[in-house]
């Protein structure tokens, strides 16, 4: 029974058949015109004005990329004092890198760690990472903590050049 149900009120509009005869409305060119570059199949004219210069192309190129440009996780002061208050982390632990990727506070590894200094520090921390503002450098100094920058390796040198590196260092 209720498969033989049938909604009278919908309309059913079957698609019309192109290419199918001329008796058919939609036969030999299939009402795409004659000939021509969009009467083809796969044509997709997105941005072409007939030949004059197209808009994308008479607009100047705009902004620099900076190919160079390091990435760094930023982890202000007041967020590493509410880690320690919410006992995620330890005021005796030495903060660095490994230390904040296992205790997921930074998610991807980058350039390195940058610390800002906004907000308040209450505890004596030590601190290894890879930029400091001067401001962080001061209010972690006065509670007597510790910060020891480290420096970004730079691997810019070419295989050629570190193989005879390697070998005058054998040499010697």
């Amino acid at each position: 029974m209720l498969n033989t149900l049938v909604n009278l009120k919908k309309k059913k509009i079957s698609k019309k058949r192109l290419g199918r005869g001329i008796g058919s409305g939609k036969g030999k060119t299939s009402g795409r015109g004659h000939k021509g570059q969009k009467s083809r199949s796969g044509v997709s004219i997105k941005g072409f004005e007939g030949g004059q210069m197209p808009l994308y192309r008479r607009l100047p190129k705009r902004g620099f990329r900076n190919i160079f440009k390091k990435d760094f996780n930023i982890i202000n002061l007041i967020q590493i004092q509410s880690f320690i208050d919410k006992k995620k982390i330890s005021d005796k632990d030495e903060i660095n890198v490994e230390l904040l990727l296992k205790k997921k506070i930074i998610k991807k590894k980058l350039s390195g760690v940058k610390v800002l200094g906004k907000g308040e520090l209450k505890s004596k921390i030590s601190i290894n990472v890879n930029k400091v503002t001067k401001s962080a450098i001061k209010k972690i100094e006065k509670n007597g903590g510790k910060i020891n920058i480290i420096e970004i390796k730079k691997n810019n040198l070419k295989k050629k050049d570190k193989k005879v590196k390697e070998e005058n260092q054998i040499k010697k």
